[in-house]
Protein backbone atom coordinates (compact mmCIF):
# COMPACT_ATOMS: atom_id res chain seq x y z
CA UNK A 1 0.00 0.00 0.00
CA UNK A 2 1.70 3.17 -0.96
CA UNK A 3 1.21 5.90 2.09
CA UNK A 4 1.88 8.61 0.20
CA UNK A 5 5.08 10.84 -0.25
CA UNK A 6 6.09 13.54 2.76
CA UNK A 7 8.32 15.94 0.95
CA UNK A 8 10.58 18.42 3.29
CA UNK A 9 8.82 21.22 1.68
CA UNK A 10 5.54 19.70 3.86
CA UNK A 11 3.33 18.69 0.94
CA UNK A 12 1.80 15.21 0.72
CA UNK A 13 1.43 13.12 -2.71
CA UNK A 14 -1.45 10.80 -2.44
CA UNK A 15 -1.30 7.49 -4.19
CA UNK A 16 -3.15 9.10 -7.35
CA UNK A 17 -0.31 11.60 -7.90
CA UNK A 18 -2.02 14.81 -5.70
CA UNK A 19 -0.52 17.53 -3.52
CA UNK A 20 -2.87 20.36 -2.05
CA UNK A 21 -4.10 21.62 -4.19
CA UNK A 22 -3.06 19.42 -7.24
CA UNK A 23 0.01 18.55 -9.32
CA UNK A 24 -0.90 19.99 -12.46
CA UNK A 25 0.74 18.59 -15.09
CA UNK A 26 2.77 16.26 -12.94
CA UNK A 27 -0.22 14.39 -11.74
CA UNK A 28 -1.28 12.46 -15.14
CA UNK A 29 -1.31 8.83 -15.56
CA UNK A 30 1.64 6.89 -16.71
CA UNK A 31 -0.18 4.74 -19.92
CA UNK A 32 1.94 2.58 -22.55
CA UNK A 33 0.96 0.65 -25.57
CA UNK A 34 0.17 3.82 -27.37
CA UNK A 35 -0.02 7.08 -25.27
CA UNK A 36 3.69 7.94 -24.99
CA UNK A 37 4.47 6.78 -28.19
CA UNK A 38 2.09 9.22 -29.91
CA UNK A 39 -0.64 6.61 -30.36
CA UNK A 40 -3.52 8.82 -29.02
CA UNK A 41 -3.85 7.02 -25.75
CA UNK A 42 -4.88 3.84 -27.44
CA UNK A 43 -3.00 1.98 -24.17
CA UNK A 44 -4.50 1.22 -20.59
CA UNK A 45 -2.74 2.89 -17.66
CA UNK A 46 0.26 1.79 -16.70
CA UNK A 47 1.25 3.87 -13.34
CA UNK A 48 -0.34 6.88 -12.06
CA UNK A 49 1.84 9.84 -11.32
CA UNK A 50 2.38 8.82 -7.54
CA UNK A 51 3.99 5.37 -8.88
CA UNK A 52 6.10 6.69 -11.62
CA UNK A 53 7.23 8.87 -8.96
CA UNK A 54 8.64 5.46 -6.67
CA UNK A 55 9.57 3.87 -10.05
CA UNK A 56 12.60 6.78 -10.47
CA UNK A 57 12.99 6.81 -6.85
CA UNK A 58 13.88 2.73 -6.58
CA UNK A 59 15.75 2.98 -10.38
CA UNK A 60 17.69 5.76 -8.75
CA UNK A 61 18.42 4.50 -5.17
CA UNK A 62 19.82 1.09 -6.87
CA UNK A 63 21.79 3.44 -9.05
CA UNK A 64 22.47 7.34 -9.16
CA UNK A 65 21.24 8.23 -13.27
CA UNK A 66 20.15 11.33 -14.91
CA UNK A 67 16.81 11.40 -16.66
CA UNK A 68 18.26 10.05 -20.21
CA UNK A 69 19.67 6.67 -17.72
CA UNK A 70 16.07 6.35 -16.20
CA UNK A 71 14.37 6.16 -19.94
CA UNK A 72 16.49 3.66 -21.06
CA UNK A 73 16.15 1.64 -17.94
CA UNK A 74 12.52 1.56 -17.89
CA UNK A 75 12.62 0.99 -22.20
CA UNK A 76 15.02 -2.14 -21.20
CA UNK A 77 12.69 -3.66 -18.26
CA UNK A 78 9.56 -3.52 -20.75
CA UNK A 79 11.66 -4.69 -23.73
CA UNK A 80 11.30 -1.69 -25.77
CA UNK A 81 7.58 -1.75 -24.92
CA UNK A 82 7.10 1.55 -22.86
CA UNK A 83 9.61 4.57 -23.02
CA UNK A 84 8.33 7.38 -20.71
CA UNK A 85 8.66 10.60 -22.23
CA UNK A 86 11.51 13.31 -21.24
CA UNK A 87 8.30 15.69 -21.14
CA UNK A 88 7.00 13.07 -17.73
CA UNK A 89 10.72 11.92 -16.52
CA UNK A 90 11.69 15.59 -16.10
CA UNK A 91 8.91 17.14 -13.78
CA UNK A 92 9.03 14.36 -11.75
CA UNK A 93 12.69 14.31 -11.25
CA UNK A 94 12.24 18.24 -10.22
CA UNK A 95 9.30 17.20 -7.69
CA UNK A 96 11.65 14.47 -5.78
CA UNK A 97 14.12 16.92 -5.46
CA UNK A 98 12.01 19.13 -3.65
CA UNK A 99 10.53 16.49 -1.87
CA UNK A 100 14.26 16.20 -0.50
CA UNK A 101 13.88 12.55 -2.01
CA UNK A 102 16.96 13.03 -4.36
CA UNK A 103 20.05 15.21 -4.97
CA UNK A 104 22.14 16.38 -7.69
CA UNK A 105 25.49 14.40 -7.85
CA UNK A 106 28.54 15.99 -8.56
CA UNK A 107 30.03 15.16 -11.70
CA UNK A 108 31.90 16.81 -15.57
CA UNK A 109 29.03 16.18 -17.01
CA UNK A 110 26.52 18.52 -18.81
CA UNK A 111 23.64 16.45 -17.39
CA UNK A 112 22.19 16.53 -13.51
CA UNK A 113 22.39 13.17 -12.16
CA UNK A 114 20.80 12.30 -9.30
CA UNK A 115 21.42 9.97 -6.49
CA UNK A 116 18.72 9.04 -3.61
CA UNK A 117 19.21 11.03 0.01
CA UNK A 118 18.89 9.33 3.41
CA UNK A 119 15.34 10.26 3.47
CA UNK A 120 14.43 8.84 0.23
CA UNK A 121 15.77 5.64 0.85
CA UNK A 122 13.92 5.78 4.38
CA UNK A 123 10.52 6.77 2.17
CA UNK A 124 11.88 3.76 -0.43
CA UNK A 125 11.67 1.11 2.62
CA UNK A 126 8.41 2.30 3.78
CA UNK A 127 7.37 1.21 0.14
CA UNK A 128 9.17 -1.15 -0.33
CA UNK A 129 6.50 -4.20 -1.75
CA UNK A 130 4.96 -1.50 -3.59
CA UNK A 131 8.00 -0.23 -5.59
CA UNK A 132 8.86 -3.81 -5.83
CA UNK A 133 5.83 -4.74 -7.21
CA UNK A 134 6.03 -1.61 -9.80
CA UNK A 135 9.52 -2.83 -10.79
CA UNK A 136 7.94 -6.58 -11.56
CA UNK A 137 4.84 -5.00 -13.28
CA UNK A 138 7.14 -3.60 -16.06
CA UNK A 139 9.62 -6.65 -16.08
CA UNK A 140 6.63 -8.95 -17.26
CA UNK A 141 5.57 -6.58 -19.70
CA UNK A 142 9.30 -7.10 -20.89
CA UNK A 143 8.87 -10.78 -20.66
CA UNK A 144 5.73 -10.73 -23.05
CA UNK A 145 7.14 -8.57 -25.37
CA UNK A 146 10.25 -11.04 -25.38
CA UNK A 147 7.61 -13.93 -26.35
CA UNK A 148 6.38 -11.96 -29.14
CA UNK A 149 7.78 -11.71 -33.05
CA UNK A 150 9.82 -8.55 -33.93
CA UNK A 151 10.78 -8.19 -30.24
CA UNK A 152 14.14 -6.79 -31.03
CA UNK A 153 13.50 -4.87 -33.86
CA UNK A 154 10.99 -2.71 -31.78
CA UNK A 155 13.77 -2.55 -28.70
CA UNK A 156 16.18 -1.05 -31.26
CA UNK A 157 13.47 0.93 -32.96
CA UNK A 158 12.99 2.39 -29.31
CA UNK A 159 16.62 2.62 -28.28
CA UNK A 160 17.01 4.87 -31.77
CA UNK A 161 14.25 7.21 -30.95
CA UNK A 162 15.24 8.03 -27.61
CA UNK A 163 19.23 8.21 -28.45
CA UNK A 164 17.76 10.82 -31.50
CA UNK A 165 15.14 12.63 -28.77
CA UNK A 166 17.88 13.11 -26.51
CA UNK A 167 20.23 14.69 -28.80
CA UNK A 168 17.89 16.75 -30.18
CA UNK A 169 16.99 18.37 -26.98
CA UNK A 170 20.28 18.90 -25.65
CA UNK A 171 20.62 21.07 -29.14
CA UNK A 172 24.47 19.36 -30.28
CA UNK A 173 23.47 18.49 -33.66
CA UNK A 174 25.00 20.98 -36.14
CA UNK A 175 23.23 21.61 -39.46
CA UNK A 176 26.01 19.29 -41.05
CA UNK A 177 25.76 16.69 -38.61
CA UNK A 178 21.62 16.86 -38.99
CA UNK A 179 21.94 16.29 -42.34
CA UNK A 180 24.09 13.44 -41.87
CA UNK A 181 22.36 11.51 -39.32
CA UNK A 182 18.97 11.70 -41.77
CA UNK A 183 20.97 10.39 -44.64
CA UNK A 184 21.94 7.63 -42.07
CA UNK A 185 18.46 6.89 -41.55
CA UNK A 186 17.28 6.87 -45.13
CA UNK A 187 20.22 4.62 -46.13
CA UNK A 188 19.50 1.86 -43.50
CA UNK A 189 15.48 2.23 -44.32
CA UNK A 190 16.77 1.42 -47.65
CA UNK A 191 18.99 -1.46 -46.54
CA UNK A 192 15.88 -2.78 -44.71
CA UNK A 193 13.84 -2.48 -47.84
CA UNK A 194 15.99 -4.83 -49.81
CA UNK A 195 15.96 -7.71 -47.12
CA UNK A 196 14.72 -11.10 -48.28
Amino acid sequence: MFHGMHGRRGGHCGPRGHRGGGWGAFGGEWSFGGAERGGGGRGRRMFDGGELRLVLLKLIADEPRHGYELIRAIEELTGGDYAPSPGVVYPTLTLLEEMGFIEEQANEEKRKRYAATDEGRAHLEENREQAEALIERLTRVGERRQRTDGAPIRRAMGNLRVALEHRLARGEFSQDTLHDVAALIDEVAQKIERLR
